[in-house]
């Protein structure tokens, strides 16, 4: 997963977290497909300053005309986390993208270890703060092709 490289490539040493949108194809019915990452360091330039993910929204309208011009939308977000892919609680707290039914995730290890469905963290934002903690469900909530 090159994006997942390229996270893990973005703290810098292990030094910081990093993270991205993932953007794709997003019907309101069926799967969604992840066609692209969208770092947050890329849109927002001091998103990664303080070692942890602060992301500041005023700069959503630039990833908005990213997902215009490529005819995509937010399919998830995904970031790092140092060791295990549990939510901190300025995760729980402080959403990304704060609207019910969105998907979070977060891998483990600075994104040096396992990047597959079963080693991250699928979380799902149901609004008011509240969260579903798909990580460990029988079934990967998650599937890669």
């Amino acid at each position: 997963m090159d994006g997942a490289a390229e996270l893990g490539r973005r703290t810098l040493g292990r030094r910081r977290e990093s993270g991205a949108f993932l953007i794709g194809e997003a019907p309101e019915s069926g799967s969604k497909i992840i066609r692209a990452f969208i770092y947050y360091d890329d849109i927002d330039e001091h998103a990664l300053d303080t070692g942890i993910v602060k992301f500041n929204g005023n700069k959503l309208p630039r990833l908005w005309e990213i997902c215009r011009s490529r005819g995509y939308r937010v399919v998830a977000d995904i970031h790092v986390h140092p060791y295990g892919y549990g939510q901190s609680p300025s995760d729980k707290a402080d959403p990304v993208m704060p609207r019910a039914g969105h998907f979070a995730f977060i891998l483990p290890d600075f994104a040096s270890g396992s990047v597959t469905p079963g080693g991250i963290g699928q979380y799902e934002y149901r609004g008011n703060g509240a969260w579903i903690d798909h990580s460990r469900a029988s079934a990967p909530f998650l599937k890669l092709r």
